[in-house]
């Protein structure tokens, strides 16, 4: 397998190919995730900022309703659904991929039965054992994440008392991203619809996150689709002393853009209109370069 293959969720027919990645807006309906909590909360709010991402290059809209943020506690399925579904059913149709971000098995089919093409699964199919084959009976689009904990008891990147151990965090989230691929395809998950995601910020110190963007070419000479979600995290801010992560929409984009650079087919982001611009500059200077080669 290699990550010029096509990703094949929902007959979407979108190309996850190096070097050229694809714009995921985050968009979520808590009023505690680290940097947008509460910020779209009303059904009409989530609407009109979804479409406000579709409008400004985003391919695929992430529709939470559990915030992973450390120290966050875990909600219900029931809240769950209440809080998301009713934004995915609104933009069913709207021109983006929808994606929900759970580890619910049950809100992802329901999500799934009103319009999602994709699961964003941060614990990889760990927190329920539904969730594999609910991807098996719906052959949708997943996305499985590394982390070491629970956001329930993990630490900012930059509040580490101790930093987490690895002895190499490269080689260990890659073997461990690729043990969870390998596991939901021996159930029948098919292979060309996961991607994965060395999880940035969950379980990393500020060191470590960096070497995770810096090495990204490794996770993806594995040979799946690899998802890069720096946006705003506390990492970012930790060198510069910016402490408010809407504040780091400059430095998001600048690790976007290595990320980018490092072959990630997915680039989930809050700030969408300033990824895809400098997405697409990059796009321009990378093609002025190959013409001045021919």
């Amino acid at each position: 397998m290699t990550n010029s293959l096509r990703w094949e969720f929902a007959d979407s027919g979108m190309d996850l190919t190096p070097g050229d990645p694809v714009v995921m807006a985050v968009l979520n309906t808590t009023p505690d995730s680290f940097s947008d909590g509460g910020q779209f909360l009303s059904v009409d709010a989530a609407i009109r900022h979804a479409h406000g991402c579709i409008a400004a290059g985003a391919a695929v809209i992430d529709v939470g309703a559990e915030s992973t943020r450390p120290g966050a506690l875990g909600v219900s399925a029931q809240e769950q659904i209440q809080r998301a579904i009713p934004v995915i059913r609104a933009l069913r149709g709207c021109g983006a991929a929808l994606s929900i971000d759970t580890t619910n098995a049950l809100v992802a089919q329901v999500a799934l039965d009103e319009g999602a093409a994709i699961v964003n699964d941060t614990s990889a199919g760990t927190d329920d054992a539904a969730m594999f084959p609910l991807l098996v009976e719906r052959g949708c689009g997943a996305i499985l994440m590394h982390r070491r904990v629970a956001p329930a008891i993990d630490s900012y990147s930059d509040q580490y008392r101790e930093a987490p151990v690895y002895d190499d965090v490269v080689a260990q989230v890659g073997a461990y991203l690729e043990e969870r691929s390998r596991s939901a395809e021996a159930v029948g998950v098919r292979g060309a619809s996961l991607v994965v995601d060395p999880g940035l910020g969950f379980g990393k110190s500020v060191e470590q996150n960096f070497e995770l963007i810096a090495r990204l070419d490794e996770l993806v000479a594995l040979g799946r689709p690899v998802l890069a979600g720096a946006s705003r995290k506390s990492f970012l801010g930790a060198g510069v002393g910016i402490a408010d992560p809407a504040a780091r929409d400059g430095l998001s984009v600048n690790a976007a853009l290595a990320c980018a650079d490092h072959g990630a087919a997915i680039i989930r982001v809050h700030a969408v209109a300033a990824h895809v611009q400098a997405l697409a500059l990059r796009r321009e200077i990378t093609r002025a370069r190959r013409g001045s080669h021919c």
